[in-house]
Order: structure tokens, then C-alpha cells, then sequence
């Protein structure tokens, strides 16, 4: 039987002038701690990344 993924997303935080980004370590450590392991990005079509993609198996908590 083929493997089922569920997936979760997260923007990465913005510094004080909202076009820098905040280091996501600790989030992306409780979303580690949850099971979730990053997948990839989702990118503006002309630069820069968007969102930070996770994914894990399904049934997983």
C-alpha cells in the first residue's frame, strides 16, 4: 500500500520592516518535535521564498 503524507505549511516570520526574515529555527523545531519534516519551499515568482513547506506521514501526531 502506497504511503500517505499530510502537509503543513508555515510563512516565515518577518522582521520590524516586513520584508526581512526572522531565523524560523524554533519553529520549525516544534514542528520536528510533531513529527513533521521539511519538505521544501513554495517561492514568489520572482524571488524570495513564501512558505516553508512540511510533511508527514499520515496517523503521525
Amino acid at each position: 500500500m502506497a504511503q500517505k503524507w499530510e502537509y503543513q505549511t508555515l510563512e516565515p516570520p518577518k522582521g520590524l520592516t516586513k520584508r526581512e526574515t526572522v531565523d524560523p529555527t524554533e519553529e520549525m523545531n516544534r514542528l520536528g518535535a510533531q513529527g513533521w519534516e521539511f519538505a521544501g519551499t513554495v517561492s514568489y515568482d520572482r524571488g524570495g521564498t513564501k512558505l516553508l513547506l512540511f510533511k508527514r506521514p499520515v496517523g503521525d501526531e
